[in-house]
């Protein structure tokens, strides 16, 4: 399935309870990039169906914002992805999904980096999931 992510996706609201970004006036919204959903490790997972773009007559699917964020960090984009805790899902409810979605990308040659990440974004609580998993990172 072919859907827009990215800050892009982060900039639309989505029906979880999470805050995603507020800049939305700065992105070019006739310019995004389509991904699709089978060439990751996620497949259909957290992509809203039919959502109305800023600027668009046409319906898009987009990631919502953990989707988003999980494409970017899935993809390496750690700069962007900056502030995934407490600036875009500012919600701890979601902390146990998203870790387990994360882990998911564990035989991810960059997995090294996406650990760092983590550890830098959510601190303990990574650490601690991590334990109880058996999992030496």
């Amino acid at each position: 399935m072919l859907y827009i992510s990215y800050m892009h996706a982060l900039n639309i609201p989505c029906k979880l309870e999470t805050s995603g970004d507020w800049h939305w006036g700065a992105y070019k919204w006739k310019n995004f990039k389509l991904l699709e959903s089978q060439n990751s490790i996620f497949k259909d997972y957290g992509i809203e169906k039919d959502k109305e773009i800023p600027f668009n007559k046409e319906k898009f699917n987009v990631a919502n914002h953990i989707r988003a964020l999980l494409d970017m960090i899935e993809a390496g984009y750690f700069k962007e992805a900056q502030g995934m805790n407490n600036d875009y899902i500012c919600n701890d409810k979601y902390n146990l999904e998203i870790f387990k979605k994360v882990l998911m990308l564990k035989e991810n040659k960059n997995f090294n980096n996406i650990n760092k990440f983590m550890l830098k974004e959510y601190g303990k609580k990574w650490a601690e999931f991590l334990r109880k998993e058996n999992l030496n990172v």
